[in-house]
């Protein structure tokens, strides 16, 4: 590696920091940016720019937006009394996919894990509260995934929500223990949105 360029391997040791990368996956990707037109090597330097510069959180769901509030929030055809609860973005993103969903959504930005040190109060736990207390909802799907964490974080709130009149279900678990929402097929999530449960 020492006749590699300090350039180049800045760059291999950057895209190696990123999840799921490792080193030889790191160089390959290197070598691709090597490789192309100089256009669109830059055109991705500046969408990770822009994104990094652009994107923040919807102040009201916590979803990703480029303005106060996201599209999800912004659409007045979505059911303004159901709303759905994830851990990430990106599980908000996979049910979206399934296209069976057309209420609100509230992400947590986590789950509760107390071996990684992850309490109620580093969520977004007391604006979800905030919400429901403040709204019309009349069901309260709990999304979080099928962990032992993900199910620890759907009780805490199911007991912080039980002196609201709404009814909480959880997604039916067509969706296997142990999975992550943003890796599963559509067609399993689009099942355990619709064959949702009373908590």
């Amino acid at each position: 590696m020492t006749q590699l360029s300090e350039s180049v391997l800045d760059v291999i040791e950057q895209f190696s920091k990123l999840p799921g990368i490792g080193r030889k996956s790191a160089e390959r990707l290197t070598y691709h940016i090597l490789r192309v037109n100089e256009s669109e090597a830059i055109a991705l330097a500046d969408s990770i720019r822009n994104v990094r510069k652009n994107v923040r959180y919807c102040e009201t769901c916590f979803n990703l937006a480029e303005g106060l509030s996201c599209r999800v929030c912004d659409d007045p055809k979505r059911e303004q009394n159901l709303l759905c609860v994830v851990e990430q973005p990106r599980d908000l993103i996979a049910l979206e996919q399934s296209g069976t969903f057309n209420g609100l959504y509230h992400v947590l930005l986590g789950r509760i894990a107390p071996l990684e040190n992850i309490g109620p109060d580093q969520l977004t736990l007391d604006q979800l509260v905030d919400r429901v207390a403040k709204g019309k909802f009349q069901e309260i799907i709990l999304a979080t995934n099928p962990t032992v964490e993900g199910d620890g974080t759907a009780l805490y709130i199911s007991n912080a929500l039980s002196d609201f009149n709404v009814t909480l279900t959880k997604l039916a678990r067509g969706i296997t223990q142990g999975s992550i929402l943003e890796f599963t097929n559509k067609e399993i999530l689009a099942d355990a949105l619709s064959g949702r449960q009373p908590l």
